[in-house]
């Protein structure tokens, strides 16, 4: 039990592919539609709980930024998701080139609508009525869009109105929602993506969608590189730095990510790899735990590149007018992106599904080509950190001062427990 325990997401992932690939051809028709009915209950929760996810982590994200650091917080904030969104770009623009002609011809129209494995769920899970007499209707208790919307409206309205009774229920509140996602959305992906690939395999696709996906990795953690490069060239052409010895300078910080796959537990070894950039005590102090909440480039690269690779498979429109809106709200979403493995992806799922159209195969293949990278995409963001590190260390002249914290805010600050170090436990 304790073996079991000790293996990570990543590992049960991995096995629940593999097994769904055996399995699909020789599945019994009883039990594959019993995977399938858990599919159908799993994708119709998720699709409850996503809107909540937003308002939860959202919400309380917006009220922390506004207090606690006047200007600098704000200026950081902006460079974070400058750079998150630029990231999201250069990973369109790449993928558009390089799997439009490998991809489009895949004919996996039919992913999400059948795709004649022979498997039926016995009972469906959707947010509408329809005509299934097995179906059971569960409906959001609120559109994503206005989830996000609201959330807006309330964590702005908390930075002006300084009500401490609300904030903290605002923070206890995004508790319950990151324990959702730790204790039931998180254990139940592997057998949710056991079941899409058994389904895939029974229907002959699966081989398609693994060889194609494999490009598309990595592809994916090239571009995290480069991303890098580009964002170390900025900082040491601000700064005066060589970029290359700066990068390298940050290396302690980018394989301990790599090995814990979480950006708040390399926070003290990224803030020793900074210093060694020349970033004062305080400047890192307060830029790298901010940053390891709100600026996830990586994430956004992996999202990207994947996402639109599940359009092109599917035959989804990837042009940039309508891609471009999805990379613009995805940026805000990696800002409030829940601590736990996968958390980043859970955060986006209702983005993807109402921006992007993607259903319940086209959802659980991006949560599998998330995770398979996510060690890749947490050492991208940490890394990057040190670079923002560097641009505000050269903007503030390596002092902060007393505008790091609002003693008027003190209470609201420690009202949510983050005033040290950021909410994330991972990406």
């Amino acid at each position: 039990m304790k073996f079991l325990k000790s293996i990570p997401l990543l590992g049960w992932i991995i096995v629940a592919i593999i097994l769904g690939i055996l399995t699909g051809p020789i599945m019994p028709t009883g039990l594959g539609n019993m995977f399938l009915t858990y599919n159908s209950i799993f994708s119709g929760f998720l699709g409850f709980i996503v809107p909540l996810i937003i308002l939860g982590l959202v919400m309380p994200a917006i009220a922390e930024l506004g207090k606690g650091a006047g200007k600098w917080l704000g200026i950081t904030a902006l460079i974070a998701y400058g750079s998150t969104v630029l990231a999201g770009l250069l990973a369109y623009a790449v993928s558009r080139w390089l799997f439009t002609a490998p991809l489009s011809g895949a004919s996996l129209e039919t992913l999400n609508e059948g795709s004649e494995s022979g498997f039926t769920p016995y009972v469906t899970v959707a947010a509408s009525a329809g005509d299934s007499a097995t179906q059971i209707v569960l409906e959001p208790v609120i559109g994503v869009m206005s989830a996000l919307v609201l959330a807006f409206v309330i964590g702005i309205g908390l930075t002006a109105f300084r009500s401490t009774v609300l904030f903290r229920g605002a923070v206890e509140f995004r508790s319950i929602i990151e324990s959702v996602i730790r204790r039931i959305i998180v254990p139940a992906l592997p057998l949710f993506i056991f079941g899409i690939f058994m389904d895939l395999s029974a229907s002959g696709a699966a081989v398609v969608v693994i060889t194609r996906f494999l490009l598309v990795a990595a592809v994916a953690f090239g571009l995290t590189l480069v991303v890098l490069l580009a964002q170390y060239s900025v900082a040491g052409g601000m700064t005066g730095r060589n970029p290359f010895k700066a990068l390298w300078n940050m290396r302690d910080a980018y394989f301990t990510a790599l090995g814990t796959s979480s950006s708040a537990a390399t926070i003290p070894v990224t803030l020793a790899s900074a210093k060694k950039n020349g970033v004062s005590d305080s400047v890192a102090g307060f830029v790298v735990p901010l940053c390891a909440t709100i600026h996830l480039s990586g994430s956004m690269v992996k999202i990207t590149c994947f996402s639109i690779a599940v359009l092109l498979l599917t035959g989804g429109d990837v042009s940039i007018g309508s891609y471009l809106p999805f990379i613009l709200m995805l940026g805000i979403m990696m800002i409030a992106a829940p601590g736990v493995p996968g958390g980043a992806i859970a955060a986006a799922a209702g983005l993807l599904a109402q921006m992007l159209g993607f259903g319940e195969a086209e959802v659980g293949l991006m949560f599998a080509a998330y995770i398979a990278l996510d060690s890749f995409g947490t050492a991208t963001n940490v890394t990057g950190d040190g670079a923002i590190a560097m641009i505000m260390n050269k903007l503030t002249r390596g002092h902060l001062g007393t505008q790091v914290q609002d003693p008027e805010d003190e209470e609201i600050q420690s009202a949510s427990g983050t005033t040290s170090e950021p909410h994330t436990l991972g990406d």
